[in-house]
């Protein structure tokens, strides 16, 4: 016990009474200038005290280094016995996780003897060295299961340091100067509560008949009743095997409630109720369609009924038949194969142009765009814009960035000359120099805030107005005063057509303008072979009447030769997979629209017999974009929403930020591998 030295105020306070006589020697030693005897006497006392206090000092200390090693010994003692007995299952590990110590209660959860010193990833899989080194933290945590059970690992670096001595006896290399404590807490219990939790929260869900008006009409009064029973017992009886709640609302909807642990069988399930309904003839070839709205995942009933809502929103938004389910921030699509459910009605278009004409009525402007790379149907529907606003005499702007080849003829109706305002094309910039607070901007041919000309625009102004037959996404303009999405039309200049002959009794449409809608539905029809309806020829009558004709319509659409050839080309070079679909590339050469060559030649390449689906790949401008055509066995909208884009069932694209044309092909050949194993397509 040589060896063991005070420090600090442990050795302060045991050398004090020392101090304290150096003191009293000091004083004595003054005396001796005032009186000597009382000075010897002084010293003579303070030396005794001294040896006094040094032999007490002595003595003492020999029984405190006792008492203190003692004291060490009891506590180390104490922290190993606790350790030894700890209640949670805990280890040290080496640097490169190699188990150094156990105590009792880890080794009855992992069935090893005391003795066992092998790596820790022989237990637990997910702790590795290389994880181990990743890691930065003092602190971390793994996510382990063994023996069918669950764990949560928390891993804590110890650190300690040995003074590097000539006289020591040991020397540890500075890599092996840490360790790292296991402890671990069993989760299994606490999972499955958490699972029982989430499992028990309330879903809801609008159930509507999207055709109730249409079906109704069509059958006797006195199967009327009879229909409306049978749909409402499928209703019922499907939800009742969820242990749902169902609550008819009106004559054609519902609100459902059940618990979240059903809805996965519902998803797995693909809501078959859609089908079930499908087969309920109501009168002739009328099928009685659904579309479901789930909301899922929120925090409290009310973002919970908002999530419904929005679901049925997108459900009818994407021409019924469809289940939607939102769930926070995520949703997902089930629907039925086939067309879209055509509605007979036009009350809704009356509706939407008296709405727009009071819009029009308070503002100041109207700017109109379509989407990026404007075709002849965002055009066309932007000059049945132009017209409306004409009529309530406020000034109209069309925002078209690039007036491509095909595009060209069409603009060239509307010059200054002509007698056109010669701002009535402008470009983003002018756009946004022109926006107030009280313009309207009319959006056209598309519903996603990211496709648009000008994306700026839909934040300098409030007043957003949407037109579009595309399907809806969860990627939608956000709150816009008046939308009319109608995934079942041809086009967006079949919508505006039949706006336009309920927006004013008195007004006109010059030639030119009606050349250019007419044009717009023959683009988007593929001359009246593709989504083509009874209103889609209605309102081609109606341009007809206005002046529109076929002749100069088509030579309007007339195409160079090397667009000719690009597209023959592509066709030359398709590449078929599976026996079933056409993939090719569209290179853009010379090209001013490949774009649109790109989506002409998907359309031929449909003509061949055998192939049900066609992707023509182009680069254009930094992206690649795909065209998709099927005739009506593939739903090429579902393949382009996989890849981030959208559309209808038989026309769709997307557009990939890929330089690489081969990576976008594979991407679509795995797609389609991955559709085709989960039975969503047939071959």
């Amino acid at each position: 016990m040589d060896n063991i030295y005070l420090r600090g105020k442990l050795k302060l306070y045991y050398l004090t009474p020392l101090y304290l006589m150096g003191v009293f020697f000091l004083c004595s030693f003054g005396l001796f200038l005032y009186d000597q005897k009382l000075a010897c006497i002084l010293t003579a006392i303070t030396g005794i005290a001294w040896l006094v206090i040094l032999i007490i000092l002595w003595v003492s200390k020999r029984r405190l280094e006792q008492e203190m090693i003692s004291f060490a010994t009891q506590y180390g003692t104490v922290q190993r016995s606790l350790l030894e007995h700890f209640q949670l299952p805990y280890a040290l590990m080496d640097a490169g996780g190699k188990l150094l110590w156990l105590n009792e209660r880890f080794c009855e959860l992992t069935g090893k003897a005391r003795n066992y010193r092998k790596s820790v990833t022989s237990i637990f899989s997910e702790i590795t060295r290389e994880s181990l080194d990743r890691q930065e933290a003092d602190s971390f945590e793994y996510s382990v299961r063994y023996n069918d059970r669950a764990y949560r690992v928390l891993v804590s670096r110890l650190y300690f340091d040995l003074e590097d001595r000539p006289d020591a006896m040991i020397r540890i290399e500075a890599e092996a100067s840490q360790l790292f404590s296991c402890m671990v807490f069993d989760e299994t219990e606490l999972i499955r509560l958490r699972r029982e939790n989430e499992e028990q929260k309330l879903v809801t869900g609008l159930v509507y008949i999207d055709n109730y008006e249409e079906t109704l009409d069509a059958v006797e009064d006195k199967k009327r009743s009879l229909l409306t029973a049978v749909i409402d017992r499928k209703v019922n009886n499907y939800f009742e095997k969820a242990d749902g709640l169902v609550r008819k609302l009106d004559k054609d909807r519902f609100f459902v409630a059940f618990q979240s642990r059903y809805l996965k069988k519902l998803e797995e399930d693909r809501f078959s109720l859609l089908e079930d309904i499908k087969h309920t003839k109501a009168a002739g070839d009328n099928d009685v369609t659904l579309s479901i709205g789930i909301g899922a995942g929120a925090e409290n009933y009310q973002r919970l009924a908002e999530y419904a809502k929005t679901a049925i929103g997108l459900a009818m938004g994407r021409g019924g038949s469809q289940a939607v389910v939102k769930s926070g921030a995520d949703v997902s699509y089930y629907g039925l194969k086939g067309k879209e459910v055509d509605k007979s009605s036009r009350v809704k278009a009356r509706v939407k142009a008296q709405a727009l004409r009071e819009m029009m009525a308070t503002k100041d402007k109207v700017i109109c765009m379509g989407h990026k790379i404007s075709d002849v149907d965002a055009l066309g529907a932007a000059i049945g814009i132009f017209c409306a606003a004409r009529e309530m005499d406020k000034e109209c702007m069309i925002v078209i960035n690039t007036v491509t080849t095909s595009l060209r003829p069409f603009v060239d109706l509307f010059s200054e000359e002509k007698g056109y305002p010669q701002e009535l094309f402008v470009d983003s910039y002018e756009a946004l120099d022109e926006v107030t607070s009280n313009t309207l901007v009319v959006v056209v041919d598309t519903n996603r805030p990211g496709m648009v000309e000008c994306p700026e625009l839909l934040t300098k102004s409030r007043n957003i107005v949407v037109f579009d037959h595309h399907m809806q996404g969860k990627d939608q303009i956000k709150n816009p005063l008046l939308s009319y999405v109608e995934p079942y039309a041809s086009s967006a200049c079949e919508m505006i057509a039949e706006v336009l002959q309920y927006f004013s009794d008195k007004i006109h449409l010059a030639p030119a303008e009606a050349d250019c809608i007419y044009g717009g539905i023959l683009i988007d029809t593929n001359n009246y072979m593709t989504k083509t309806g009874v209103r889609t020829f209605e309102a081609a009558a109606y341009l007809r009447r206005c002046g529109a004709d076929v002749t100069r319509v088509r030579k309007l659409l007339r195409e160079n030769m090397d667009a000719y050839k690009a597209r023959a080309e592509v066709v030359r070079n398709a590449e078929v997979y599976r026996s079933a679909f056409a993939i090719s590339l569209c290179a853009p050469g010379e090209l001013e629209s490949p774009t649109i060559v790109a989506a002409q030649a998907a359309n031929e390449l449909l003509n061949i017999v055998g192939i049900k689906a066609s992707f023509v790949l182009t680069r254009f401008n930094g992206k690649i974009f795909i065209s998709a055509r099927s005739i009506d066995e593939i739903d090429v909208q579902s393949i382009m929403e996989r890849l981030g884009g959208g559309g209808h069932l038989n026309v769709a694209g997307a557009q990939l930020d890929d330089d690489k044309p081969g990576v976008v092909k594979e991407k679509i050949r795995l797609t389609l591998d991955d559709m085709i194993a989960k039975g969503e397509i047939v071959l």
